[in-house]
């Protein structure tokens, strides 16, 4: 049988006390009885609301089994849909509103981009997306049936000149597509340089510019001769690399070893449907990573291809700006976490009526507690530029779900120290 720890009521397995004491509240200005104590009390006022929210939609689900039993298919629409507002399954729609949601950052909502989602149980998958920020276009092209195998394309076991000469021309024509020189292309750019404020590409007779000089964002490396040029679209960058003593930019006459771009803006590490976490082991694991990646310190030991090497979350990247300064941008994807719904309960932690809790006021608590590494009084601000937590709310049934939701996260917040609204759905 489970080790358990008794605090106001609450029964919690040992393993995930020890966490959240020794680990998840450490550095966060938190009391562990103040924390049990606070949450106990969210635990037992709401616990009887979320069941009566899962009493209704079992109802509610009676009500359309035995209407499918007498009528069968529905052949008339619209006297399902009245049978289904008469019932409360659907419900008016209220009035236009609008939302002015403070404090969000732009990969929310400006920027537009791929979103991942991956098992946060699973630590290598975990960094491998948060990671995916920023990809090699060269790779993705060489290594997958965007460039056809035909002609002397063959992917094969070493690398294939022929092969590379295609991803080089695919990824010259994208860049004349998305950054559009002023006259010629970029296959015939043979070098890059800052210069007066500009980015020159080319030399001699054949200099041109960006048909767009506003899509030049920095560099990095010397002007005269950078390491690297930043170029933006749409929001998202481009970072042309530059290397001559590679393998790759020394056959390329600008010296271009690679093109990066900016992909998976964002990711939901999930706690949710690619986990099965169902007991206090699981949790910790699960929680275990999240703090990892909140506290920039989750890493994982690797063996491919007979090397063993140990993956970390990227760094940030940093150039010099068309103006001089310093730009710092994102090195890695804004982590969203998804919570579990309304419905599971987990044996990691009872009430005082014995009963097990509601897992998505678990996971609501848990996950917000150790956000407080990014976007706490002493956070890092690594994740959340803008100071917020996301949490993803699955399986929500119609609005009394979701207002419920938005109470869970208030009295979190409140047992938290967070500012209202830090927590955004």
């Amino acid at each position: 049988m489970t080790d358990r720890v008794e605090i106001a009521g609450l029964r919690i397995a040992r393993e995930l006390y020890d966490f959240v004491v020794n680990e998840a509240l450490r550095g966060t200005g938190i009391a562990a009885n103040a924390f049990w104590t606070g949450f106990a009390a969210i635990v037992h006022d709401l616990s009887p609301k979320n069941r009566a929210l899962l009493e209704k939609r079992e109802a509610l689900q009676d009500q359309i089994d035995r209407w499918y039993r007498d009528n069968g298919a529905p052949s008339d629409m619209e006297s399902y849909k009245g049978f289904l507002r008469e019932i409360g399954y659907l419900m008016p729609e209220g009035p236009a509103f609008s939302v002015a949601t403070e404090n969000v950052d732009p990969e929310i909502s400006a920027v537009a981009g791929p979103q991942l989602v991956v098992p946060v149980m699973n630590a290598r998958y975990a960094l491998n997306a948060a990671n995916a920020r920023w990809g090699s276009l060269y790779d993705a092209l060489y290594g997958t049936d965007a460039i056809s195998e035909t002609d002397g394309g063959e992917k094969g076991k070493s690398f294939n000149p022929s092969r590379g000469a295609k991803v080089i021309a695919w990824a010259k024509g994208f860049l004349d597509e998305a950054v559009p020189l002023t006259t010629g292309k970029w296959a015939g750019v043979n070098g890059l340089s800052f210069v007066n404020g500009m980015l020159r590409l080319g030399e001699g007779s054949g200099v041109t510019t960006l048909a767009d000089p506003r899509q030049f964002v920095g560099y990095r490396g010397d002007a005269a001769d950078p390491e690297a040029v930043l170029l933006t679209r749409n929001g998202l960058h481009i970072e042309i690399v530059i290397d001559r003593a590679n393998q790759i930019g020394r056959t390329d006459a600008a010296g271009i070893a690679d093109v990066i771009l900016e992909s998976a803006l964002t990711t939901i590490q999930d706690c949710e449907d690619s986990v099965a976490a169902v007991d206090a082991e699981d949790k910790v694991i699960v929680y275990r990573n999240w703090l990892g990646l909140m506290k920039g310190d989750l890493a994982e030991e690797i063996t491919k291809g007979g090397k063993t090497f140990t993956r970390k979350l990227n760094p940030d990247r940093s150039y010099t700006s068309r103006g001089g300064g310093t730009l710092t941008l994102p090195g890695r994807s804004l982590m969203l976490v998804r919570n579990v719904g309304h419905l599971m309960t987990n044996p990691a932690i009872s009430d005082r009526d014995g009963n097990e809790v509601p897992e998505g006021i678990m996971d609501a608590a848990m996950t917000a507690l150790i956000a407080l590494h990014d976007v706490g009084p002493n956070g890092r601000r690594a994740n959340s530029r803008a100071g917020s937590m996301y949490i993803v709310k699955p399986k929500m049934h119609g609005p009394e779900e979701v207002a419920f939701a938005v109470e869970i996260f208030g009295r979190v917040e409140a047992l938290l120290g967070m500012a209202e609204n830090t927590i955004k759905m």
